[in-house]
This record gives C-alpha cells, sequence and structure tokens, in this order.
C-alpha cells in the first residue's frame, strides 16, 4: 500500500485540465489573430501596392515631385492641417452639407416613389415630367440653384439635394413594382387591406432595392457638394482642394481628395450597416 507522499498531487491553481484550456484558448487566439492579419492583408494587398508605387514612383524620378508629391509627404501636410484645425474646419462644413442635402432627399424621395410605384394613375401622371428631370444633369442646374437661392449655403444643400434623389426614387419606383406577385396575391386572399398590404407585404420586400438608391445618393452627396464647394464656398473640402490647387499646395491638394474618399467611404460601410440590420430577414445566398 503506497503513502501518501507517493501520489502525485497539484496545485489547485496549476490543475492539468486548466492547463490545457488555457492552451486552448491560447491556440484559439492565436489561429483567429493570424486568420485575421492573412483576410486583412488579402483585401488591403493591392491599396497598399497603390500607396508604395505612389510613395516610390517620384522619389526615383518617374514623375515630378512638384506635381505628385511622395505619399509620407501628402500625410504630413495633412497632418499640419488636423493640427492647425483647417482640416476640422472644413469637414464639418462639408458633413453638414452633404448630410442635410442626404436626409432631404431621402424624406422627398422614398414616400415620392413609394406612391408612384404603388399608384399606377399618379405615375402616369408624373412620368413625363420625372423624364425630363432625371435627364438633366445636376451641375447643369448650379447656375440656376445660384440665381434663385444665392451663394451661400442653401444652393450647396439645394443641388445635393437634387442629385441624391434620383438614385432613390427611381429604385423606390422599382422595389415596389417588382415586388413578387405571388407575396402580393398570397397576402390578399388573407384578406389583408390595402394598408396592411402595403406596410407587411410591398414595403419589407422593397427595402433591399430601395437601400441600392440610398447607398448611390450617399456616394452622389459627397461628389456633388465637392463641386459645388468649388464655386463661391469659403470653407469644405471642394473649397480646400480648390484653394490648394489655386496656391499650388499640391500635398495639401491630395490629402484633401483622401479625405473626400474617406469620407465617402465611411459613409457607404455605415449604409452597408444600417442596411444589414434592417433587412436581418433575408437568407444569404
Amino acid at each position: 500500500m503506497s503513502s501518501s507522499k507517493d501520489t502525485l498531487t497539484f496545485p489547485k491553481t496549476i490543475q492539468p485540465s486548466a492547463v490545457h484550456s488555457t492552451q486552448k484558448v491560447s491556440s484559439f487566439w492565436t489561429d483567429l489573430n493570424l486568420n485575421w492579419l492573412s483576410s486583412s492583408f488579402k483585401h488591403s494587398a493591392a491599396i497598399l501596392l497603390f500607396i508604395a508605387i505612389w510613395e516610390i514612383a517620384p522619389r526615383i524620378g518617374l514623375v515630378d515631385p512638384a506635381f505628385l508629391p511622395p505619399f509620407s509627404t501628402v500625410l504630413v501636410s495633412g497632418w499640419n492641417l488636423i493640427q492647425n484645425g483647417q482640416l476640422l474646419t472644413h469637414l464639418q462644413a462639408s458633413l453638414v452639407r452633404s448630410f442635410s442635402g442626404f436626409i432631404l432627399s431621402i424624406l422627398i424621395a422614398i414616400p415620392l416613389g413609394l406612391a408612384i410605384g404603388w399608384y399606377s394613375r399618379f405615375s402616369e401622371f408624373l412620368s413625363p415630367l420625372l423624364e425630363v428631370f432625371r435627364n438633366t444633369a445636376a451641375l447643369a442646374l448650379l447656375p440656376v440653384f445660384i440665381l434663385f437661392l444665392g451663394i451661400g449655403e442653401s444652393s450647396k444643400i439645394a443641388l445635393v439635394t437634387y442629385a441624391c434623389t434620383w438614385p432613390i426614387l427611381l429604385n423606390t419606383i422599382s422595389g415596389v413594382r417588382n415586388v413578387d406577385p405571388l407575396l402580393i396575391k398570397s397576402a390578399r386572399t388573407m384578406g389583408l387591406s390595402p394598408i396592411q398590404l402595403f406596410r407587411k407585404v410591398i414595403l419589407p420586400a422593397a427595402i433591399p432595392t430601395i437601400f441600392v438608391g440610398v447607398r448611390l445618393a450617399g456616394s452622389f452627396s459627397v461628389l456633388m457638394l465637392i463641386a459645388a464647394e468649388m464655386v463661391g464656398a469659403k470653407a469644405g473640402l471642394g473649397y480646400l482642394i480648390n484653394y490648394a490647387q489655386y496656391n499650388f499646395q499640391i500635398p495639401e491638394m491630395f490629402f484633401g481628395i483622401i479625405s473626400i474618399t474617406t469620407v465617402g467611404l465611411l459613409f457607404n460601410y455605415s449604409l452597408l450597416f444600417i442596411e444589414k440590420r434592417l433587412t436581418a430577414w433575408k437568407t444569404e445566398r
């Protein structure tokens, strides 16, 4: 019979099962981090290559650094704009104008698109007028907006609203008209009233198509605003780019372009997130 001294004991804090569990958790997080790094590199490889070419080409003389400064020089100039507060001022002015026009276009285009898509007589009445205006370029109307609304904020917000309205409106009409007829027939056989049919069937089925237009409008809200800010503005990213180009401050000009791109990407991913939350019922294929 063996004595208790021969029995192998472990301290409570270092039990074999606890050590094994700790190793498994550590291995899990290591694999997860490696997978995340690998995935991130695959998705950003083209961007990293582009930045590397941008940095190297001016330094080895492939392009004139006066017209295309190295990427690091652009970042240094951008950091100076951030430190002196200029970038924040221009960014805030652009975001207020862009967001205001974008929200107004949603409030106008979605209800109007739902009505046009659902009521055929209303559609027949408005369609000729809509065809005329949707084929009129937004920038072509900028002098008209300035003439009636002045050179201040109202004309810029109106231009953004006009440009953003069309993709939302057309996709809303398309979304309502392309709802599966079987869904509508099934809902009617269940005794749903027209209002219930519209609220519980038509609108949910049309949301994915509507959000395609909303995301397009998000891009237009930035693009049209930049063009508007290049005429008669005293602040904004478009003004920053135009002012830097006019004074041959090329690094600042490129950083303004990068800032616009970043704003557009963040806007698009924010809308994607909202879309996924609103269309969580969809079956992924």
